[in-house]
């Protein structure tokens, strides 16, 4: 008997992946700071919602077997999960989460930029949440960390929990933003930036970004994944002074390990 094609991909997609539960683990960090007004929130949360429903997206979630939660962020000790971990499974799932994305409230209106808070909360939700074979933070924002923990004393941390940052950079009043999450914020194998001139520009670009963090050639095989060693590693608030660095910065299609 021969399966119809349609048939047959809904099945494919719901078995489970050989030897390995879950794929990825994709925490999507969204800034809620006071930069950003009601109705670039609302695009940003659309624009989000209208990503995971794109069929590459969900498609990839669901084979991937990924597990997503969502963090709203501002200024110091202002994160939080606003959506906790959540499997995909299957194509309900993901339109679940869609909407679960589109209803969030936002705790915050009128707070700094604590960009280093917000990563940390990330690390802790992947190195506390389901033991997936990939672990990425999508972090968006509008502006430079202002407050709280420097983001780049975080990346021997990332390192060592085999975590990858990526960005998406909303360049609307900060046009050299892209180059701060390179220099500051990206960790891991071909981490990369999406640049999005100004939030009208925010759902195509962060569509384009989880195509590319999400949709691609699953990985097989045991963990791998160290454990974390916090006492030797003291995150600095503000930082020290860093040597520049010499990178070949590119656009939305850059990719390079940081």
């Amino acid at each position: 008997m021969r399966i119809k094609a349609p048939l047959f991909a809904a099945v494919f997609l719901t078995l489970p992946l050989p030897g390995w539960a879950c794929d990825l683990a994709l925490v999507l960090a969204v800034d809620v700071s006071g930069s950003v007004d009601a109705t670039e929130y609302r695009v940003q949360m659309d624009g989000l919602a209208a990503g995971l429903r794109d069929g590459v997206v969900s498609e990839a979630l669901v084979r991937a077997q990924a597990q997503v939660t969502l963090i709203q962020w501002s200024g110091q000790a202002r994160q939080e999960v606003s959506i906790p971990w959540t499997p995909t499974r299957t194509f309900d799932d993901v339109e679940a989460l869609a909407r679960a994305v589109e209803n969030a409230p936002r705790p915050w209106r009128n707070y700094s930029t604590a960009l280093g808070e917000a990563l940390l909360l990330g690390l802790t939700q992947i190195t506390e949440g389901p033991d997936c074979k990939r672990r990425v933070i999508d972090l968006s924002g509008d502006g430079p960390s202002n407050e709280g923990v420097e983001p780049a004393t975080l990346k021997p941390l990332m390192r060592q929990a085999d975590v990858t940052v990526n960005a998406i950079a909303i360049e609307q009043s900060e046009p050299e933003l892209t180059a701060y999450f390179y220099e500051h914020v990206l960790e891991g194998e071909g981490a990369f930036v999406e640049t999005a001139r100004s939030f009208r520009d925010y759902p195509e670009k962060i569509r384009r970004k989880l195509v590319r963090e999400v949709a691609r050639k699953t990985a097989f095989g045991p963990p791998v994944h160290k454990r974390i060693d916090r006492a030797s590693i003291q995150p600095e608030i503000g930082g020290p002074e860093r040597e520049p660095q010499e990178i070949a910065l590119g656009r939305a299609d850059s990719a390079k390990q940081f």
